[in-house]
């Protein structure tokens, strides 16, 4: 099979702002390389200070004097359901693009594009399902609320299944009223161009969805200090989230970051050995293992420890690396020469740390491209940086534990707080340690299914907040509550002559 460039691609990727797609203000571009050779394949605008103005200038008129938030939820709804249908009839499309962008592997990359339709659907029904809390006193008082949009939402998407994450904060920004501007990651500008045109088929005016391309520091950093833009949400390295917390503060906005990870999965003796395998070989090593909600510290009692380190490493030297646009590949190319440099230290690092059993460098028959063999140490250290530090790669640490009390606190020891994956059948152990675990989600003898109904966030460095379901309709709207008295109201009558 051959490499080749997607058909159709663009002559250069632009910033859409108020319903055009137009290049920075002052020319500045930037390179957009492919994973797979680190060639330059096409240049993007770099958004500069100038841009996002322009961007939030748009989004602030479409809101203060557009029809958006003033539609109907049913109104926004059929928009938001016409936008999930375009993503559907585009899936292919969007995939290719996507997976030639990112190096995620061609399969992954499809589920990623039906997954956003379904975040636009499941954001769609909610507004029109959605209810609110009344409150009666009995022939005294009713207390209700309503639920107000709050203006620009600015959302800062990162490289990882871009336009799946894209999709997750674009479908509850909209569909609650609000206006946006998005900031892709500038190593993956591709499939987010193509929501201009996905948004102007489905009905969206001009102005409520704006996107400025270009680097943290620039575009994002402008955009997360805008006036005129009162929330930011956030996916990315808790590095970066410190940095937008501190520079979000002095205008007091609303924050939601889902940050990094170091999830461990905990594997008991007593647990389907079979069920946990696969589970956590593909936790880790599922979308190139640049996830963060991946199990990327194995946590395995040691009466089963031999065995599963043993068939462990079997697995990883057999997934299959290859091509992102092959359907076999199981493992791509990372995303950019940088993050590949990055892992590969890490890869270096763990050789000093731990026993490696797989991997350990670039797969045979890859000499070029940002490709790492899907890597597995054993016997690692709690203190070690591979147990502590997010690679964001494929990789993988295993640690053995004796009890349930040390394994608890294995689990716990580390600065994150994402996810935790635990496996057992004894239902007792199973709630017990699920209640323990310092995790913003936890699943027992599951790998990462994610139902849109459920809180998304993590703990301690993992993140601020929670998105999904009415979480997620909690941070785009202001909640007001309205009290009326039914009867006289009886109020101290302060300064009334006697």
């Amino acid at each position: 099979m051959t490499h080749e460039q997607p058909a159709g691609l663009p002559d250069k990727i632009r910033h859409f702002i108020d319903g055009a797609f137009v290049d920075s203000v002052g020319g500045e571009e930037f390179d957009v390389l492919d994973p797979v050779t680190n060639e330059n394949y096409i240049r993007a605008s770099a958004g500069q200070q100038a841009d996002i103005d322009l961007a939030v200038a748009a989004a602030k008129r479409a809101f203060d004097e557009g029809p958006w938030p003033r539609m109907l939820p049913r109104e926004r709804s059929r928009v938001l359901h016409r936008v999930a249908d375009i993503v559907e009839s585009r899936d292919a499309q969007l995939a290719e693009l996507e997976s030639f962008d990112s190096g995620l592997p061609i399969t992954q990359a499809k589920g990623q594009a039906r997954r956003a339709a379904e975040n636009f659907r499941f954001f769609a029904d909610l507004i029109v399902a959605q209810h609110d809390d009344t409150f009666k006193v009995p022939g005294r008082q009713v207390n209700y609320v309503n639920r107000k949009p709050i203006g620009v939402a600015g959302l800062i998407t990162p490289w990882n299944t871009p336009f799946m994450l894209e999709s997750w904060k674009l479908g509850p920004a909209l569909a609650t009223g609000n206006t946006v501007v998005l900031k892709p990651a500038e190593f993956t500008p591709l499939s987010a161009s193509l929501w201009a045109e996905i948004f102007r088929e489905a009905g969206v005016p001009d102005g409520v969805f704006n996107l400025v391309n270009g680097l943290g520091e620039e575009a994002g950093d402008a955009l997360v200090k805008h006036p005129d833009v009162p929330l930011i949400s956030f996916t990315g390295e808790s590095s970066t989230g410190s940095l937008i917390f501190g520079n979000a503060a002095p205008f007091l906005k609303g924050l939601s970051m889902e940050l990094g990870g170091k999830s461990p999965a905990v594997v008991f003796a007593d647990a389907d050995l079979d069920a946990a395998l696969d589970a956590t070989v593909f936790g880790v090593f599922s979308l190139n293992g640049e996830r963060c909600t991946a199990g990327s510290r194995i946590l395995v009692q040691r009466d089963i420890y031999d065995e599963f380190v043993e068939r462990y490493a079997e697995r990883a030297k057999n997934v299959v690396v290859g091509l992102p646009s092959d359907p076999a590949t199981e493992v791509g190319a990372l995303v950019h020469p940088e993050h590949y440099a990055k892992v590969m230290s890490y890869v270096e690092i763990g050789k000093g740390e731990g026993r490696l059993v797989a991997g350990g460098g670039r797969p045979e028959g890859f000499p070029t491209g940002n490709y790492v063999a899907p890597t597995v140490f054993a016997d690692v250290s709690p203190d070690a940086r591979i147990f502590q530090e997010e690679i964001f790669g494929p990789v993988v640490a295993i640690t053995p534990f004796d009890t349930d009390e040390e394994a608890l606190a294995l689990a716990n020891n580390t600065k994150y707080g994402l996810a935790a994956y635990i496996w057992t059948s004894n239902l007792k152990r199973a709630h017990n340690f699920a209640q323990s675990v310092e995790a913003g989600m936890v699943w027992l003898n599951s790998n990462n299914v994610r139902d849109l109904r459920t809180p998304f966030g993590g703990v301690k460095a993992s993140g601020l907040g929670h998105e999904g379901g009415y979480r997620s309709i909690d941070f785009y709207t202001d909640q007001q509550a309205v009290h009326i008295t039914l009867n006289e109201a009886h109020s101290p009558r302060f300064g009334a002559s006697k």
